[in-house]
């Protein structure tokens, strides 16, 4: 079967979807063609999406250029007045067989209303291009309203799949040989409002691990700290399969800021979360998205946010300047300086390098379970580069000491 180039772009759902998108259109022979899964989490996104598609272009003349994801989403007649795009295909339309099979010769846009979408279906991958870890989508779409964000107009509202499709696509990914399973979505702490007997997403993490006794390694992509039911606390403290890395869906530590952004939980629910972790786990690690220079964040407001770095002892940081998303209520209030933004951007980064840095020197002498991805090298259960000497192959997952840090990544000796 011939396949596409595709470039992703943002989130680990993109890299689910782009997969989908490699099958579909691989089967409708658009083996001449630039497939390119963009984002709009923030105004930059959209640049660079635009910047990929000019790039690909200029290296590639001839080939067809098809534009996807939530920037075309949302502005689906602006990518399509480009003049290097042939097609714009909307986010529901990217996951049919048909939409890439009806193509035709001459520029068109496919991109419906993503708001009247009520479901979404299973998709069966068999396997992801160059990766020793598979994720699966349990849900899609956001029912929120935060002020600051485009995605739930991109996305949808809330759509939740299926234990029974979800426990199938695991094991179809288990039998091509995969050993670590990210699940993955828009919202996943909304899971399952929208099903029958509306199961949390802890029941349906402690019920994958028991119908699918064969998964090694199960991580969670980002949590709503607002919406971390018991059970998924439960789950952390007893199975140890769920690695003890949480990616937490902060944007700031500061109640007035919070509120702003009409988020749902408050600085101290944040860390009530931390806490109830770290007595799940004792060795849990916390990555945070966190947006700095908020509207009307003042420099006390931004200083509660820089603490929670340090006091959270947040690793893994995904760091934002924010960015004004047009129909948005955000984008009503009254700005910082963009120059602002950026130098209170470099601080939070400064900050969870030097969180990253103490928690690195203080895994040498600990245990460490790598799976190896290439080049002798993978992730760590806390979700950390590490390298094997000696070498190992991919997909191993290897048990080892650590015995130092190199250029950021952990170095392991392997346990015989």
């Amino acid at each position: 079967m011939s396949a596409p180039d595709i470039i992703t772009m943002g989130c680990r759902l993109n890299t689910f979807e782009s997969e989908v998108i490699r099958d579909h259109a691989g089967r409708a022979h658009l083996d001449d063609t630039i497939i390119i899964n963009t984002c709009a989490v923030t105004a930059e996104a959209e640049r660079q999406a635009r910047q990929t598609i000019r790039r690909a272009s200029r290296k590639n003349p001839g080939k067809r250029i098809i534009v996807t994801g939530c920037a075309a989403q949302l502005d689906p007649a602006g990518f399509a007045a480009m003049p290097e795009v042939d097609h714009v295909i909307g986010n529901e339309e990217k996951m049919k067989a048909e939409t890439f099979a009806g193509l035709n010769g001459h520029p068109e846009v496919r991109v419906a209303d993503i708001m009247t979408v009520r479901e979404t279906a299973s998709h069966l991958v068999k396997g992801f291009d160059g990766r020793a870890r598979a994720f699966v989508q349990i849900q899609q779409g956001c029912d929120h309203r935060c002020t600051f964000c485009i995605i739930p107009f991109a996305r949808g509202n809330n759509r939740s799949v299926p234990l029974g499709a979800i426990v199938e696509q695991t094991r179809t990914l288990i039998g091509e040989g995969y050993r670590e399973i990210v699940l993955t979505g828009v919202d996943i702490c909304s899971y399952g409002s929208d099903l029958p007997g509306q199961p949390r997403l802890g029941e349906i993490v402690k019920r994958l691990l028991v119908q699918v006794p064969e998964v090694e390694r199960l991580r969670l992509s980002s949590l709503d700290p607002a919406a971390m039911d018991d059970t998924l606390f439960d789950v952390l403290a007893t199975e140890p399969r769920l690695m003890p890395h949480l990616h937490l869906s902060l944007q700031a530590m500061d109640d007035m800021v919070l509120k702003r952004m009409k988020r749902r939980h408050l600085r101290e629910d944040a860390l009530r979360v931390g806490e109830r972790a770290r007595a799940a786990r004792l060795d849990v690690v916390f990555g945070a998205d966190l947006i700095a220079g908020f509207p009307t964040e003042t420099d006390a407001m931004f200083e509660n946010t820089l603490d929670a770095v340090r006091d959270m002892g947040l690793t893994h940081l995904h760091v934002f300047p924010y960015s004004e998303r047009s129909g948005t209520p955000a984008a009503k209030m009254p700005t910082l300086p963009v120059v602002e933004r950026k130098a209170r951007a470099e601080k939070l980064r400064a900050a969870g390098d030097e969180s990253f840095a103490a928690f690195m020197n203080a895994q040498i002498g600990q245990d460490a379970h790598v799976l190896v991805e290439k080049n002798n090298r993978g992730l760590t259960q806390h979700y950390v580069a590490a390298e094997i000497s000696g070498g190992a192959d991919a997909g191993d997952i290897v048990s080892g000491r650590v015995t130092g840090v190199r250029d950021g990544i952990l170095q392991v000796q392997r346990v015989a």
